[in-house]
Order: structure tokens, then C-alpha cells, then sequence
């Protein structure tokens, strides 16, 4: 069997409008390194052949020389400047691919991201054509009416939180991005799109299949979550990134 091309598309906009700084926090320091360094680290050491960096305008001269050649990423094929939207951002890294079968999604402020999740994911793209990982919630979900009231309870053991990276047939989802933002600029009304996988449950037939991912793998947003991160770090066990 024709081995399969796996590439990665990695997101590193965004501001540190809620990390109290003015440094972007995927270029924030932990330990030792910016926080968009580790989520590139893992993919540079698993079976994916290329990766795609997507960045601000502004930033893309100082993620090629700070980043990718500072610490010698050298799958990372291009650095390239993102959208007005994240939607708009991870269609520019799509477009950029010049040969994958299936493409992994990431948010650059996850840098919990390990080959074992990498694994589970790859895994499960190629039976299923789509998935994501995510963990089941610990906590009891309430739904909210327009007044602040609880208006319902689902069951937990239905729920997920979602993470990324979100994985997919480098066809189908292309295709998902290309149908959306041809009804956006033709004026039609399309729901809020959140994230990878609403954008091809909206678009295709193709059903998405939810992988385990880890209650580590979190988003960096607050300050909070960069002390939470660097502890995480500290377990060398698990997180190899030397």
C-alpha cells in the first residue's frame, strides 16, 4: 500500500489581549522556549512530512528567523501571513499545501500536543476520512435561556470538550472551506462556523469522529494557563520536547 503524506497546518495568530501583555502569547516564554515552539517540536518529530506555519502579516519575517531557524524546524516548509478570521487563516494554509493526503489542524497556543495524540489521530483519519480530539467533560453542563436561567441540563456522558489538532482528508476538507466561503461571498446565510470540524459536518456528508486526546493538551489564554503549562512541561516523561 502507497504510504500516506500527512501535513500539518499550524495557527499562531491572535493577540495577548487576556494574557495581560503585549506579546502575543504564542510568542510568550515557557520554559525556556515561545509557547508556538512546542506544538512545532511535535510535529517536526512525528510522521508528518510538512507543516504549514500561518501567522499575522507583521509576524512572518520574525517566525521564519526567531522560530523556524532559530531551532532548526526544517519541516516547516512555509511561513505564511493568515486572515481577517481564523477561517479565512486556515484556508490560506490549505491552498499552501502542495501534496497531502490528510492535513492536521492546530491551534499554536496548545503546546501540550504529544506523538501520542499524533498518533490516535492519523489513525483515525485514515478509517474514518475525519476526526477530532477532545476529552469528555468532568463537569455538569447547564444551557442558558436569553435571561440567564438554567433552561436545561444535557446528559455528561454525551459531552466532549473539543481540542485540536482536528484531522482530515486533504480533499474533503479543502472542499468543505472552498463550498463555505463561496456561499459567504455570494451573500448566503451560513451558520457560525467555530471550528474545523463544524465547517465540514455543515458542508459534507463526511461524520467526524471524536479521538481521545488529554486533559493536558489546554489552550494558553490566561496567565493562569501558562503556570499550568510550564508545570505540565516539567514531566519529562511524557512531554519529550528536548
Amino acid at each position: 500500500m502507497e504510504e500516506k503524506k500527512f501535513a500539518a497546518i499550524v495557527l499562531s495568530a491572535g493577540t495577548g489581549s487576556r494574557m495581560q501583555s503585549d506579546i502575543p502569547k504564542q510568542y510568550m516564554d515557557l520554559n525556556g522556549y515561545p509557547v508556538i515552539y512546542y506544538s512545532l517540536k511535535a510535529f517536526q518529530d512525528s510522521e508528518v512530512s510538512s507543516i504549514i506555519l500561518v501567522t499575522g502579516k507583521n509576524d512572518v519575517e520574525y517566525c521564519r528567523t526567531e522560530i523556524v531557524e532559530k531551532y532548526h524546524l526544517d519541516k516547516v516548509h512555509k511561513v505564511i501571513p493568515g486572515g481577517a478570521e481564523r477561517y479565512n487563516s486556515v484556508y490560506e494554509g490549505l491552498k499552501a499545501i502542495s501534496e497531502a493526503d490528510y492535513v492536521l489542524i492546530h491551534d499554536g497556543a496548545r503546546p501540550m500536543l504529544n506523538q501520542e495524540i499524533l498518533r490516535r489521530s492519523m489513525d483515525a483519519v485514515i478509517e474514518y476520512g475525519a476526526c477530532v480530539v477532545g476529552m469528555p467533560v468532568k463537569d455538569t453542563i447547564k444551557v442558558s435561556d436569553e435571561n440567564g436561567f438554567c433552561k436545561e441540563t444535557p446528559p455528561r456522558s454525551s459531552l466532549w470538550m473539543i481540542q485540536t489538532p482536528q484531522t482530515f482528508s486533504y480533499q474533503v476538507v479543502k472542499g468543505a472551506y472552498e463550498h463555505v466561503l463561496e456561499a459567504i461571498e455570494n451573500g448566503e446565510e451560513v451558520p457560525q462556523i467555530t471550528d474545523d470540524a463544524m465547517m465540514v459536518e455543515y458542508a459534507t456528508d463526511t461524520k467526524v469522529k471524536l479521538v481521545q486526546g488529554d486533559y493536558r493538551n489546554i489552550k494558553i489564554t490566561t496567565p493562569e494557563d501558562l503556570s499550568v503549562a510550564s508545570t505540565y512541561l516539567k514531566n519529562k516523561v511524557f512531554f519529550r520536547y528536548t
